[in-house]
């Protein structure tokens, strides 16, 4: 499509400018901005970005709507950088506009915990944002902003069948990959709001450096050191902000809460969906359910403390047993049975494993190369070794248990081996 149309598209009518702090002026058609200011995108305006992250960093109280935003903003500026360029010229005005309300709407389907939640039998938020984009009311919202309901839900959800197009997988990419603009967005802003230096990204320069190769982003040469900026600050990130003991703590306390719910019918998987801040503290808080303790003692900032903790081994069965959360809660039974505590006194919480992301090509004159082969900083093996190192096995406990946490430490290298 000539890059006059595919301009017009990102470019026609977009006089409805909404402030935002990190980026500043963010702007919209008429269309975008009835489909974010929608009912249904209104309830991540009541979804904290970071949860639990605000009992350490007080600033860290942005949605998950401020982040669509921001989302949606860079993706834009992305778009309009590579078709200046000639770089997309085969994608079409609907695909590109699909791909505007997918970086919108990515987080449709988020719930509160919904990340910290993914080793429980739930949906994940990509598969129920495919589902609202393609029914009502969001799919006349998305229709009427020129992109087309299902290849928008595609682009989203990667497990959709109809997400086969070149144009739909070239999108697809451009949404979650290394210099993906929710990546770009979430460190960014996550800083900001930390008050912390290490997520901040250079989005005006990397906008400059984008190319496309074999219909995925890529990077020219003298962006190699975005690329090493983006890996380091991830890192950076997880480290210190969203794997803080603290923060780790009231997350294993709410995921206990929840999975005990769900093994107990108590709750359903269902009751989960759709939910927001508010009215998930609420399903938790009107219910005796014993467990639901853990929930509002995070909720309330009754932390349990740091009992023991011990580096995750990948080869170490005793370890990767616990992976599993129905074997990690028998774990805990075991330790509170043999440390004279309430079974609900004890949490063990193992982070997910985090791929800091290398596969990107870089454009070198006239030929590409691997970005991953280039760099002397982040070569795949040290990049897995600074992953494996953030993950560490914790064991916390009520702070009501007194001095009797003193004797679990040997009682947990006991567990672990």
């Amino acid at each position: 499509m000539s890059e006059i149309l595919l301009l017009n598209a990102l470019l026609h009518r977009f006089d409805v400018v909404v402030r935002d702090p990190v980026w500043g002026d963010v702007h919209m058609d008429s269309s975008l901005h009835a489909l974010f200011q929608s009912k249904t995108f209104m309830v991540l305006d009541r979804i904290r970005q970071l949860g639990p992250v605000a009992l350490v960093y007080p600033g860290a109280t942005h949605t998950r709507k401020a982040h669509s935003l921001g989302v949606y903003h860079i993706a834009r500026r992305m778009a309009l950088a590579l078709v200046e360029k000639g770089e997309i010229d085969f994608v079409s005005k609907t695909g590109l506009r699909s791909f505007l309300v997918a970086a919108l709407c990515h987080d449709i389907g988020h719930f509160p915990y919904a990340h910290s939640l993914k080793d429980l039998p739930l949906m994940r938020h990509e598969t129920l944002a495919g589902d609202m984009l393609i029914t009502e009311p969001l799919r006349q919202y998305v229709t009427e902003c020129g992109a087309d309901p299902d290849q928008t839900a595609a682009i989203i959800d990667p497990d959709r069948s109809a997400g086969e197009s070149r144009e739909t997988l070239l999108f697809r990419s451009f949404l979650s990959g290394v210099l993906d603009p929710d990546k770009i967005d979430y460190l960014t802003r996550d800083a900001f709001y930390c008050g912390v230096p290490y997520g901040i990204q250079d989005a005006d320069y990397i906008m400059r450096r984008l190319v496309v190769h074999d219909d995925k982003l890529a990077i020219d040469m003298k962006g190699e050191m975005s690329i090493e900026a983006l890996i380091f600050a991830k890192y950076q990130m997880y480290r210190s902000v969203y794997w803080h003991p603290t923060v780790r703590a009231a997350t294993a306390m709410v995921r206990k809460a929840v999975y005990l719910g769900l093994a107990s019918g108590v709750i359903q998987t269902t009751n989960l969906y759709g939910l927001d801040d508010t009215s998930f503290g609420r399903l938790l808080n009107h219910n005796k359910f014993p467990a639901f303790k853990l929930a509002r003692d995070a909720e309330e900032k009754r932390i349990f403390k740091l009992a023991a903790e011990h580096p995750f081994v990948e080869s170490n069965p005793l370890h990767t047993a616990l992976l599993d959360i129905s074997k990690r809660v028998e774990a805990e039974s075991t330790l509170a049975q043999a440390a004279d505590l309430s079974e609900n006194d004890v949490v063990i919480d193992i982070p997910e494993h985090i791929k800091l992301e290398t596969d990107l090509m870089v454009k070198i004159d006239d030929y590409f190369e691997a970005f991953d082969k280039r760099s002397t900083l982040f070569q795949p093996l040290t990049v897995q070794r600074v992953s494996t190192a953030l993950r560490t096995i914790r064991v916390y406990i009520s702070p009501q248990t007194g001095v009797k946490y003193k004797n679990i430490g040997a009682l947990v290298e006991a567990l672990l081996g």
